[in-house]
């Protein structure tokens, strides 16, 4: 059972590498504008929070076959989409509740990566990648809810620095989730490799 999910998660390691490279760019463009009004920078998450949201969800259901957690992922990928959606209807929700939102988000996030990497922990190798962009997304967390007076430049600079951390961190995780099947004959799809 727990060697179905981790085969199923090496076939699709390239949709860890596209949360990665997500992550990456929405850091990216944050750290290199931290002075965006609070209206972009709600409307920049939102559409970050979706994206990432949609590529959980993926992986979750590709990975479903013989795991039953495949659900707590799939609450993640939902609960990051609705965040995601809800800063695009609601863009005059004040600084300090998306910043709790967020918070959340985060913290859901790293304690689901976690899990992921702990229940995979016997099967693959590189699972530390994992585990370190959940304690990484728990941290986030837990100082945007210890600091929220912190001004909005500085809290899209921690959003920013976050992001790349995690984008790069997934990005490895992916391409060791595909060094490890083509080593151990797992194989990656010519659709999955281009």
């Amino acid at each position: 059972m727990l060697a179905e999910r981790a085969e199923a998660m090496i076939r699709n390691w390239w949709v860890v590498v596209l949360r990665g490279v997500v992550a990456l760019v929405f850091g990216v463009l944050t750290i290199f504008n931290p002075g965006l009004t609070v209206a972009v920078l709600i409307l920049m998450f939102g559409a970050y929070a979706v994206a990432n949201g949609i590529f959980t969800i993926v992986q979750a259901v590709a990975n479903r076959h013989g795991e039953r957690h495949w659900v707590a992922l799939v609450v993640s990928g939902v609960l990051s989409v609705a965040l995601g959606l809800l800063t695009f209807f609601m863009p005059g929700v004040t600084g300090i509740v998306l910043l709790y939102l967020i918070a959340a988000w985060a913290i859901i996030t790293g304690v689901t990566e976690i899990m992921t990497a702990i229940r995979l922990r016997k099967v693959i190798t590189g699972e530390w990648l994992l585990v370190l962009a959940g304690v990484l997304s728990l941290l986030f967390g837990v100082l945007l809810i210890v600091f929220p007076g912190a001004g909005a430049i500085a809290v899209a600079l921690w959003i920013g620095t976050y992001a790349i951390m995690l984008g790069v961190l997934l990005i490895a995780l992916g391409f060791r989730l595909r060094s490890w099947g083509r080593g151990h004959g797992l194989g990656v799809s010519a659709r999955a490799a281009s």
